[in-house]
């Protein structure tokens, strides 16, 4: 019979005790997918602080050991409200404007892509894919990543919590401090710019 796997909660709780083992587990478990967010929160202008983001994040997990309690959140949930916190703060002291409300900043009229859109995409990569699809594929991320350069910061965090990192939608809405149809309306958005600037529809989001 295989073994259980030990929970985030779990380990969390073997933390506050005391057990440096739980906590690296706890960051051997997430480290990747939470870096991965922390630089594409920040964006190429802010990618040199990045390290700083996902360290103070860790930081402020093991000086909250002793007063964490999950509270219906996820461990996971909690942690990229943390560094999604850090995120806002960087560019706040950057700067740069950051909307926080409902609005999201969607203007008066369509909005428009820096660049045009590709129009005219190939079949998905064959098993065996050869240069060229490997080459256009490569491409086709960049392209990706560059458009969610130009969301709105709520939008690229929904986008990226739900579609990129697993969060269901309810926990995309407890990580950004939201309400359930503000998070859904964020993240409705982002398809729609994302849409647009690539050129060509990506997955619906889950309902």
């Amino acid at each position: 019979m295989p073994a259980i796997e030990t929970t985030d909660d779990e380990l969390m709780a073997a933390y506050a005790r005391g057990d440096v083992a739980a906590f690296e587990r706890l960051y051997e478990r997430h480290q990747s997918a939470l870096y991965r967010f922390v630089r594409r929160m920040v964006g190429v202008a802010l990618a040199a602080q990045a390290d700083e983001v996902f360290q103070d994040t860790w930081l402020r997990v093991v000086h909250s050991r002793d007063r964490w309690a999950p509270q219906g959140a996820t461990f996971r949930t909690w942690l990229f409200t943390l560094a999604h916190h850090r995120a806002i703060d960087l560019h706040r002291r950057s700067g740069r404007e950051v909307s926080i409300d409902g609005h999201d900043d969607d203007g008066d009229g369509p909005w428009q892509p820096d660049g045009a859109a590709w129009q005219h995409w190939p079949a998905p990569p064959s098993s065996e894919p050869d240069g060229a699809e490997l080459a256009f594929w490569r491409r086709a991320g960049e392209r990706l990543l560059d458009c969610l350069e130009q969301l709105p910061l709520p939008q690229r965090s929904a986008f990226l919590l739900h579609h990129d990192d697993g969060l269901p939608l309810n926990d995309v809405a407890r990580a950004l401090e939201v309400g359930f149809e503000t998070a859904k309306t964020r993240l409705r958005y982002a398809m729609s710019k994302l849409r647009t600037c690539m050129g060509a529809y990506l997955a619906p989001e889950a309902r």
